[in-house]
């Protein structure tokens, strides 16, 4: 999606471009809905889903669904930056030599864009990782299936119990926010350096 969006005109463009943004500006519980209305029991790909034998609302598909649901934008933005700036000479350059597109994407493109594909990834995971409300509403909160840390200190609050178990879980999220940045940060600084 982002290499399309970056390189190619096609009808419609602008509306993908739209929708591939509209999870960034939606509360979460919102996304958790819209999941809940296309995959749920008596949604609208419901009864295809059950003809499949698929039930993916208060599962654990559902948790990975909603937490790609809300972060993929971010990655889908930051991939197609560093793709937009990838001279299309460079491709134009490849076919004349007899490379085929598939060729020129894997050996010219994506290596060129690398940082910003793996920028977008940790910002993807970083989004994914603080994700609650779309969560909670389409996976539920059912501890040891679809409970997220940030849903378990929720459930820590909701029972009542010791604040410590709270902080510890906090804490986690704190470390791994911080690796996280500075994994973002060493990406940023390998995309500054001039290539070679």
């Amino acid at each position: 999606v982002a290499y399309l969006l970056a390189r190619r005109d096609f009808p419609g463009k602008l509306l993908v471009d739209l929708v591939v943004d509209l999870p960034i500006v939606l509360p979460p519980t919102v996304a958790g809905v819209a999941l809940l209305v296309a995959f749920g029991r008596r949604g609208v790909l419901g009864p295809e889903m059950e003809a499949l034998d698929l039930d993916l609302a208060f599962t654990t598909a559902a948790v990975v669904m909603a937490q790609v649901f809300v972060s993929a934008p971010y990655y889908i933005r930051t991939v197609k930056a560093g793709f937009e700036s990838v001279s299309p000479e460079y491709e134009g350059v490849a076919a004349t030599l007899g490379a085929g597109p598939l060729r020129v994407f894997w050996r010219i493109v994506l290596p060129l864009s690398w940082p910003s594909v793996l920028a977008g990834a940790i910002l993807c995971w970083a989004r994914a990782l603080s994700e609650l409300g779309a969560t909670l509403v389409f996976a539920g909160n059912f501890p040891e299936r679809t409970q997220t840390m940030p849903l378990a200190i929720i459930g820590v609050f909701d029972a009542g119990a010791s604040i410590d178990v709270a902080i510890a879980l906090a804490v986690i999220l704190v470390f791994a926010a911080a690796l996280l940045l500075l994994l973002l940060r060493a990406a940023a600084r390998s995309a500054a350096r001039p290539a070679v």
